[in-house]
């Protein structure tokens, strides 16, 4: 049986969709599942009535009781939501829940690949290496990233492991199934919805004088992209270890809004508006993964162009 947390999110549901795909359909989701048949969230697990599901409450002392029928977890769960401050929230979902899976893992020798984040890496003053010697050099900017960071450190220094972990530093994944997000979903999903409605996009002015207007650069990572690489993983257990999920190939948003216009049929209109206040201080002007790594345990898949995941994804935009 495969275990997979998070599994009404955005990427967990996207990685439960491949799984079945490619006829993996031994499964266990685990979740705070909606009750509310009109939630996002619920969209999100639509196909999935057949597959057993458990809240992620009950999950932990059933894992602990029958960790002998699971055979490998993906724990993708987790509060992704940067503007929380309230430490207790992302200790208890993001570090101690973690670590009690991780615990499990070890004892009941079960492979582990779990979610860490870009965030860890703050404002990239060292770099965007997934390098492990450099995690304790890393300074995030809000407690979401802190909490990633955290758990991360505790992994590496850990005497007794899995057979097979990985921690997956996601960048900026955009892609179906990430409405629930809310202000958190992907900068291309807002831009789809603002040009429909108004046929204008705002982007955040700088506040940086090294960086121009919607010149800010970020590493976008389309979702199918993300899931290659879980896929990966799963299929052939390279060296264990924190690997960075991006392209390694950072655009600015002007070229996310560009493409987005193109895709849409829309011509170019874009307005710079202030970054809020409350993220102003913790905004990051520029990120881009360092791939070295991953390519050089054999993943030699291409990854899909700003462009090419954009008129990808607007393409299923239109349809929902």
């Amino acid at each position: 049986m495969i275990v997979i947390t998070g599994a009404a999110g955005f990427i967990a549901s996207n990685l439960v969709k491949a799984l079945v795909k490619n006829s993996l359909t031994d499964l266990l989701l685990v979740d705070h599942f909606p009750t509310d048949k009109y939630s996002p969230k619920s969209d999100n697990i639509s196909d999935f009535a057949d597959i057993l599901k458990m809240d992620r409450d009950v999950f932990p002392e059933w894992f602990t009781e029958h960790a002998d029928e699971v055979s490998f977890v993906f724990h993708l769960g987790a509060r992704t939501d940067t503007t929380e401050f309230d430490f207790r929230v992302l200790d208890s979902l993001n570090l101690s829940y973690s670590m009690t899976l991780w615990e499990i893992c070890t004892v009941k020798q079960i492979p582990l690949l779990y979610a860490s984040s870009a965030a860890t890496y703050g404002i990239g003053d060292q770099g965007f290496d997934d390098d492990e010697s450099k995690i304790p050099l890393l300074t995030p900017l809000n407690p979401y990233g802190l909490s990633k960071q955290l758990f991360d450190a505790q992994v590496i220094c850990q005497q007794e492991q899995p057979p097979f972990w990985a921690g997956l530093k996601f960048f900026n994944v955009y892609g179906p199934y990430e409405a629930h997000k809310g202000r958190m979903a992907s900068v291309v999903f807002h831009a789809f919805n603002q040009i429909r409605e108004t046929g204008k996009l705002k982007l955040f002015r700088s506040h940086n004088p090294n960086f121009k207007d919607g010149e800010q650069l970020r590493d976008f990572i389309y979702i199918d992209d993300v899931i290659n690489i879980c896929l990966y993983m799963y299929h052939n257990r390279p060296a264990n270890g924190i690997y960075n999920v991006g392209t390694g190939k950072a655009r600015s948003f002007n070229d996310l809004g560009k493409a987005v216009f193109k895709s849409m049929g829309q011509p170019e209109n874009i307005e710079y508006i202030p970054i809020p206040e409350d993220i102003r201080d913790k905004y990051q002007y520029f990120t881009e993964a360092t791939m070295s790594k991953l390519t050089k345990t054999g993943y030699k898949s291409e990854f899909l162009s700003l462009e090419q995941g954009v008129e990808k994804y607007v393409g299923f935009l239109k349809t929902v």
